[in-house]
């Protein structure tokens, strides 16, 4: 089973594809209005206009609402296997820098590590949902390790974190534009230390 069916959604459509958009939008708009801290199964049920049950059943709690809401948004950048660890590594990072082109994606996630630094749960959310991202993009570079690539031994969430966070330092903390080219250079970056033996 997947991380996304986890969360509840195990059918591709029908009632169960409606429910699933309907709550996750309910989420996004209470992020969206920094209303982490008052999110609960019952307001989200309201919004969404389902039982608080169907919640509990498929989801568990708001926090696995919102990491299923962070599954989503992640979903649109899509993991690459092109047999070139520095061609999976630019359009990893290319991938990243256009889902942020969003407003709507980018207020998602300056909220959510907002309510981050005030509450316990949505660290909880924020730390779980990158963990859990950072693991399913490793395998490209366990492919390439295993090609030879890259050195044996190569720390592969090392190598994805490098790729990944000179643009959420820029997404948070300097609010730098993110143009093309970041994803270029991170890239880039990331490769060549890995490719030296930087992630052993």
């Amino acid at each position: 089973m997947t991380q996304q069916q986890a969360h509840g959604s195990v059918r591709p459509g029908g009632r169960t594809a409606r429910t699933r958009a309907a709550v996750l939008e309910a989420a996004r708009e209470r992020l969206g209005a920094g209303q982490y801290a008052e999110l609960t199964v019952e307001g989200l049920a309201a919004r969404a206009g389902v039982h608080p049950s169907t919640i509990r059943r498929r989801w568990g709690s708001v926090h696995g609402v919102v990491l299923d809401l962070f599954d989503h948004v992640a979903g649109e950048v899509r993991i690459p296997d092109t047999g070139s660890l520095h061609e999976d590594l630019r359009l990893l990072a290319e991938g990243i820098v256009t889902l942020y082109t969003s407003a709507q994606h980018r207020n998602t996630l300056f909220r959510m590590v907002a309510a981050a630094t005030a509450h316990p749960e949505g660290a909880r959310t924020v730390r779980d949902f990158f963990a859990a991202r950072t693991r399913q993009v490793s395998g490209m570079v366990r492919h390439a390790a295993a090609r030879g690539e890259i050195p044996a031994g190569t720390d592969v969430l090392a190598v994805v974190e490098a790729v990944s966070a000179p643009i959420y330092y820029r997404l948070l903390v300097s609010r730098q534009p993110l143009e093309p080219g970041v994803a270029r250079r991170t890239a880039a970056a990331a490769y060549h230390a890995a490719r030296a033996g930087a992630f052993t």
